[in-house]
């Protein structure tokens, strides 16, 4: 009892002293809001733990949904710049991210892209910066005794470097030359050379692709898989004519493609309407015949994964959202309970003069208080998660800045929210009544 009326006593004197000094009433009110909402946790523990637990549950299954999102958007946007975002794929096939209509029965039927056809581009396009032409298989790769097995073999045009972005670790890129004959040269991955030279020095050394020896003139750096399970560890780079050898160029289901980079400044919609032109002239297609060739580029991608992420960002909103709900009447239910143990001394402190608004205010800055305090906890859930996820994952997890702000704002709101009621009560309390309530 007489420890309740030193803290009244004491309550008394700063409400006073706001008074005298209007522009500190707010750093006041907050000091005791905070040092009541830490005495509420000190006192009752349980209750309080119990009560926060459905806001940080509730923050930490949206903000931690909204943060492998953006992890993975940003890999992939990376991925997407290392392929080219200013990059068209002429193709046979266009690209789809789970379309329901989707007429693989009518693209089957299409022709595969020509090194010819790549030729009339770079000839006939004005909006190109560079052109290359791509076609991929599968074979066994040996040197002496040993194979690697499946490797990719990519066999490419001469300008293929200058639309696409890969690095050399050692050695060289074909020259022109090389290019135009068909010289058996090629630029082999690290999971090749790894396996099959054994560490030793792979430049200038001779592996066997399709039955012939080739000589290795560079490698690439090792990179391993990208967001799309591409990786270059695994291939075998080879000049387009020396493949054409081993390869049917005019097979219907080679998987071949055209790469086409746009020149500075030029939107992709334009270099499109210019490719579909000189595709269809090239492939003497009539006005009223539609376009049997595919066009497609990077965003065709990104824009797939935003659909599917806005709907799983909704269910983590939707699941997060019944948390945040019942941690918000928990809040509730611990500001009632404080109103109720200090009804007394709201009586007291309206008797000199509090106005009702700080009263209201006092209560509003403790729920809110308790409310962050349960985000922030959840916050902290989660940036353990990420470090230890990426520590022990092939996978780079960041918690942002954008959601570390998100996840504290709704949770500001969610106090606000839930002790409003409970504040309003308190401010509406007469002040003789509020005084025969035992301490």
């Amino acid at each position: 009892m007489a420890a309740g009326i030193v803290c009244i006593k004491e309550v008394i004197l700063h409400q006073s002293s706001a008074a005298k000094r209007p522009p500190m009433l707010f750093l006041r009110l907050l000091r005791e809001s905070y040092l009541f909402a830490i005495k509420a946790i000190v006192v009752n523990k349980v209750r309080t733990f119990l009560s926060l637990m459905g806001i940080t549950i509730g923050i930490f299954s949206v903000i931690s949904v909204l943060t492998v999102f953006d992890s993975i958007e940003i890999t992939i946007r990376k991925s997407v710049e290392s392929l080219g975002s200013n990059v068209l794929f002429v193709q046979k096939w266009p690209w789809s991210m789970g379309d329901a209509n989707y007429a693989w029965w009518k693209y089957m039927k299409r022709p595969e892209t020509r090194l010819q056809e790549m030729e009339e581009i770079q000839k006939r396009s004005s909006l190109t910066d560079a052109a290359g032409y791509y076609v991929a298989t599968e074979k066994n790769v040996k040197f002496k005794g040993n194979t690697y097995e499946n490797a990719q073999i990519v066999a490419v045009s001469h300008d293929y470097d200058k639309v696409q972005a890969f690095n050399i670790d050692q050695g060289r890129y074909f020259t022109l030359q090389e290019s135009q004959t068909g010289r058996p040269v090629a630029i082999v991955g690290r999971d090749i050379t790894d396996k099959l030279l054994e560490n030793t020095d792979p430049l200038g050394k001779e592996i066997l692709v399709f039955g012939r020896k080739v000589q290795i003139i560079g490698t690439f750096k090792k990179e391993g898989n990208d967001t799309f399970g591409q990786s270059n560890d695994t291939w075998v780079l080879l000049p387009v004519n020396f493949g054409r050898n081993f390869i049917d160029l005019n097979s219907w289901n080679i998987g071949s493609a055209i790469l086409v980079k746009s020149k500075p400044n030029v939107p992709n919609d334009e270099l499109r309407d210019e490719l579909t032109g000189i595709m269809r002239s090239v492939r003497k297609l009539k006005p009223s015949v539609e376009d049997n060739f595919a066009i497609n580029e990077m965003s065709i991608i990104t824009q797939g994964f935003d659909k599917i992420f806005s709907v799983i960002a909704m269910v983590g909103w939707i699941v997060g959202g019944f948390s945040l709900l019942v941690g918000g009447f928990g809040i509730a239910n611990i500001m009632f309970v404080s109103v109720k143990e200090r009804t007394a001394q709201i009586g007291i402190q309206k008797s000199l003069g509090a106005k009702n608004y700080f009263i209201l205010l006092q209560f509003l800055f403790e729920a809110i208080f308790l409310a962050l305090l349960g985000g922030i906890l959840g916050l902290l859930i989660i940036y353990a998660g990420t470090v230890i996820v990426s520590h022990m994952a092939n996978m780079t997890l960041m918690l942002t800045s954008g959601n570390i702000i998100l996840g504290l704002s709704v949770s500001a709101f969610i106090g606000l929210v839930s002790g409003l009621f409970p504040a309003w009560a308190a401010s509406r309390l007469d002040p003789v009544e509020a005084m025969r309530s035992t301490f």
